[in-house]
């Protein structure tokens, strides 16, 4: 947030940013959600829904895990959320005590820890690396659990700010090894659909036991909708509805339709979703050229998690002057890990070409100057 607030400032006073910091996609929601909405407010009244969700979209959600991973869902299992933020929300409430230790991976998305700690939950990082390709690994698993007894593990394929991927197999192991173990599994999908390397799969696939944490965000391109989903163990189900019911009473019935009708517009997000296979195309090939030539495998969803360590042991200073010099913005890799990651500096591709092409020509100029 530092470094978009700084942003704006040198917009304010002229400068042309290229903002490669935000993981907000550049494009508007598909035409199917917005008329949907159109017509809603058109129609009149916009009240309250039941606390889980309209009908209508939950029934179209779990038709979603048929058409996509081949999926029988029962849609009583489908939870409406205000964005995904809420679906952690909920979940960690519904499944966690305070005190109880949840293992999610370091890099990773800071939310999850600092909600756990606000709920009084201890989040235990896990340290991931090239040999376990940037996931958590069974045996990591196990160890944390053995070191002092886990209640829950979070995983997220595709990744951030990593972008990288679980192979189907891997992510079916590391479902069972925490199960077998008593650990509660939770899988964040909200990239699903921005997959390039390999197709993403779904935990649902494995285990009905596992939390799923979905979003319109990413893929559907409808950040400030602020609607999502979570599939959830039947058995939890009314305790999240009871949850939702008091803390936020519904989610916006306007998202809520707009949302259905976004899977209507499924073409319009391929066609997005062909730009950022061209836009990671674009940094894959011209940042080694402009200097830059380590990151991690850049597997899915619009990021590229960049080493600089050659150039800096303080990534924030780092993103700092790239912002100052060159007008690119990025976010350091130590809000993701702050063990490691003031080595490292995370670059979005939710942009468009141009600004991808002129963004590594900066970059390039940036690190000749030194």
């Amino acid at each position: 947030m530092d470094v978009m607030e700084r942003a704006a400032r040198i917009e304010a006073a002229g400068g042309h940013v290229i903002h490669m910091e935000v993981g907000q996609p550049a494009a508007p929601a598909p035409s199917t959600a917005r008329e949907a909405a159109r017509r809603a407010l058109e129609h009149g009244r916009i009240g309250y829904t039941t606390a889980l969700g309209l009908p209508g979209l939950r029934a179209r959600i779990a038709r979603h895990y048929g058409d996509t991973y081949g999926l029988d869902l029962d849609p009583a299992r489908v939870v409406v959320t205000t964005g995904s933020s809420a679906g952690f929300l909920l979940a960690f409430l519904s499944m966690f005590e305070a005190g109880d230790r949840v293992a999610i991976a370091n890099p990773g998305y800071p939310p999850y820890r600092h909600i756990l700690t606000a709920l009084g939950c201890e989040p235990v990082l896990i340290e991931t690396d090239a040999a376990s390709r940037w996931v958590i690994t069974p045996q990591a698993l196990i160890e944390a659990h053995r070191r002092t007894p886990l209640k829950g593990v979070l995983v997220a394929s595709p990744a951030n700010p990593t972008g990288t991927m679980m192979r189907p197999e891997a992510l079916a192991e590391l479902i069972r090894t925490a199960e077998g173990l008593g650990i509660r599994f939770i899988s964040d999908e909200i990239y699903h659909g921005l997959d390039y390397a390999f197709p993403a799969s779904t935990a649902a696939a494995v285990s009905d036991d596992a939390t799923i944490i979905h979003s319109f965000s990413k893929y559907f391109c409808m950040t400030g909708w602020r609607v999502g989903w979570m599939v959830m163990p039947a058995s939890l189900v009314r305790a999240v509805e009871r949850l939702q019911q008091n803390l936020m009473i519904s989610v916006p019935t306007l998202s809520q339709v707009a949302a259905e009708a976004a899977f209507d517009g499924a073409a319009e997000m391929e066609a997005v979703k062909h730009g950022y296979e061209e836009n990671r195309l674009i940094l894959t090939q011209g940042l080694p050229a402009a200097g830059l030539p380590e990151f991690l495998p850049v597997d899915g969803a619009f990021y590229l998690y960049a080493d600089v360590s050659r150039f800096t042991d303080d990534s924030a200073g780092f993103a700092r002057r790239l912002l100052d010099e060159a007008l690119v913005a990025a976010t350091p890799g130590v809000d993701f890990d702050p063990h490691r990651g003031h080595h490292y500096l995370r670059l979005s591709y939710a942009g468009s070409a141009d600004e991808m092409r002129q963004a590594v020509h900066r970059i390039g100029d940036f690190l000749r100057k030194g």
